[in-house]
């Protein structure tokens, strides 16, 4: 079955067949998952988050292309690490693609300007889109309380927060929180998005370098199964509930030291839960779309499947109304 493209400025601008971008999902997405995304018609995108240094981010860049010929990205959180030396080896590499979250994203954005490179900013809300907007970003995500990871503190809803920041800003929207299927694909698109960025749904694909253990646990969870911890240090994050994850949140409940806290949740627990699927020393993220989710796929198989149950929908919706 040959599916249709989808047209939007977001396909337009990042060259790529349907208006999906894989997120960036730290220790899970790296060249495998990227490249298996892009060639299924979405835009890939490798993680810098705990990927160890400057060259092992040049071989990631180097096995994505040799698995692709389609363009990725590559992701950087501001703040946690110095990401300029990361951002020039990505440049130098070719890259034309960089997603930045997190932190102040003007002085990269100007970097890339400077090379014609396109950028994406994570951002929860019109207010961070606007800034994003003014420092020169070709587009930027919203990401609503749903998501997995950091979310906004504001705890608005996708629903919500998609159409204020759409209205906010003239340069394109991807929507981000809640969404694995082909149905929020098309509720995104209706809100005025004109496309999606996907955490939680890609960390189940077969690709992702994820914990067999983790997958599974994503494929099973409810929505309730989901948990905010975090709030505490002001930057709240959405995790798959856990024995670990318990402990952290009744750490802040208790009023624990903030670097009692911030030991809690460093990268290493992380590490033990995305690596090892070890969810009693660990904690994982997770969005409330593991709902959603019902198996471990192959990423080209996810987004075929969105593409379909869209295109099924605006069928559907064609009838409805005559």
């Amino acid at each position: 079955m040959t599916l249709p493209a989808i047209d939007t400025r977001v396909t337009r601008l990042l060259g790529i067949r349907y208006p999906i971008v894989q997120g960036g999902l730290a220790r899970v997405a790296y060249a495998d998952l990227a490249a298996a995304v892009s060639n299924a018609g979405g835009l890939g995108q490798i993680s810098t988050a705990g990927l160890g240094g400057t060259e092992a981010l040049r071989d990631q860049i180097r096995r994505c292309r040799a698995l692709t010929d389609k363009p990725f990205a590559v992701n950087f959180p501001i703040g946690r690490q110095d990401i300029w030396p990361g951002l020039e080896a990505a440049l130098e590499e070719g890259v034309r693609i960089i997603a930045l979250t997190a932190g102040n994203p003007a002085p990269y954005i100007k970097r890339c300007l400077e090379v014609g490179a396109k950028t994406l900013v994570l951002t929860a809300g019109p207010e961070l889109a606007r800034k994003a907007e003014a420092a020169g970003a070709d587009m930027v995500a919203t990401v609503g309380y749903e998501g997995g990871g950091h979310i906004g503190r504001s705890d608005e809803t996708t629903m919500v927060m998609v159409p204020r920041t759409v209205a906010a800003v003239k340069i394109p929207v991807l929507a981000s929180g809640g969404i694995a299927t082909g149905a929020g694909l098309l509720a995104a698109l209706a809100l005025g998005a004109e496309g999606v960025e996907i955490g939680t749904r890609f960390v189940a694909a077969a690709e992702a370098q994820a914990h067999p253990a983790y997958k599974q646990a994503l494929a099973t969870a409810l929505p309730t199964d989901t948990m905010v911890i975090k709030r505490s240090l002001g930057m709240p994050g959405r995790v798959l509930n856990s024995p670990y994850a318990q402990r952290i949140l009744a750490a802040e409940a208790a009023g624990a030291p903030k670097e009692e806290i911030v030991a809690m949740i460093a990268g290493a627990a992380n590490a033990r839960g995305t690596d090892e699927g070890d969810f009693e020393g660990g904690y994982v993220w997770a969005g409330q779309s593991v709902g959603l989710i019902d198996g471990v796929e192959s990423a080209g198989a996810i987004i075929t499947r969105m593409v379909a149950e869209a295109a099924a929908g605006v069928a559907r919706l064609r009838a409805s109304f005559g």
